[in-house]
Parts: structure tokens; C-alpha cells; sequence
């Protein structure tokens, strides 16, 4: 993707959730490597929604459900109605995929068909931080 911008957020399963800055209509790549409490789980889902994720790839533990909480993040934040296109948010989940398949994904196909999406969030929910490496693996993908 070109003129795009990484940012890198390490989490552990019981950070407090920092207020996102400098972050609007972006996309955000969560790898998820440590066991997280489901209510954490729904709590990062509606903090991603709330700080203007428009499209989410989940990889790692328990990806299925973390793009089950996003989407549902989603759903919620908007009373359940339908929206336009514009502020609909995109979820996938990459559960069967190596992580270097998943970033080549969210290069080159993770497109919301309403903006340009130039900021990707590397939202990293582990025990201890990878920031240099999962960058490296981001830009080589």
C-alpha cells in the first residue's frame, strides 16, 4: 500500500486501553498471542469501534471470536440499524493462515470501499512486545 502509515500497540491481557491519537478511519491487525478474558475481548472490540476502526483482521487465539466481538462492536455502536457504506466496518478473521498471510491481506485486500484506509494499527495482545519484528513482517509481506 503505498503512503501508508504502521503503528505498533502492545497490550497485555490486562492493560488499561489508551486513548487512540491521531487515529481516525484506520485499520487495525490484531495479534492476538496471549490468552485474553472474553470481557476484555468485548472491551477492546468496542474501543477499536469507538476510535474509528473501519476495517479489523483478527489473527491468532481465538480469531473467530475476536471478529465475532468486533463486528458485534460494530453493531452495536449503531443501535443494530442499517448504515451506509461509508461507516460500515469490515471484519475478518485469518484463524488458518500463517501471520505473514494475514499482513499480505491487509496490504492488498483489506479495501473499504468508502475511504482510503492509510493508517494500519498493529494491535499486538501478548505477554511481552515484538514491535521491531511484526513491523519487519508487516513491510515484507
Amino acid at each position: 500500500m503505498l503512503n501508508s502509515t504502521i503503528k505498533y500497540l502492545h497490550l497485555s491481557p490486562s492493560s488499561d486501553l489508551p486513548v487512540l491519537e491521531g487515529l481516525r478511519q484506520f485499520k487495525a491487525v490484531i495479534v492476538v498471542e496471549a490468552d485474553v478474558h472474553e470481557t476484555m475481548m468485548w472491551d477492546i472490540s468496542r474501543w477499536l469501534i469507538a476510535s474509528g476502526c473501519l476495517y479489523a483482521l483478527a489473527w491468532g487465539k481465538e480469531s473467530d471470536q475476536w471478529r465475532e466481538a468486533i463486528d458485534d462492536a460494530a453493531q452495536e455502536a449503531v443501535n443494530y440499524e442499517e448504515v451506509p457504506e461509508a461507516k460500515r466496518v469490515f471484519v475478518t478473521s485469518h484463524e488458518d493462515e500463517e501471520l505473514e498471510e494475514a499482513f499480505w491481506f491487509a496490504q492488498h485486500r483489506a479495501i473499504h470501499p468508502a475511504h482510503d484506509l492509510t493508517t494500519t494499527l498493529i494491535l499486538h495482545l501478548a505477554d511481552t512486545p515484538r514491535r521491531d519484528e511484526l513491523e519487519a513482517a508487516y513491510h515484507d509481506a
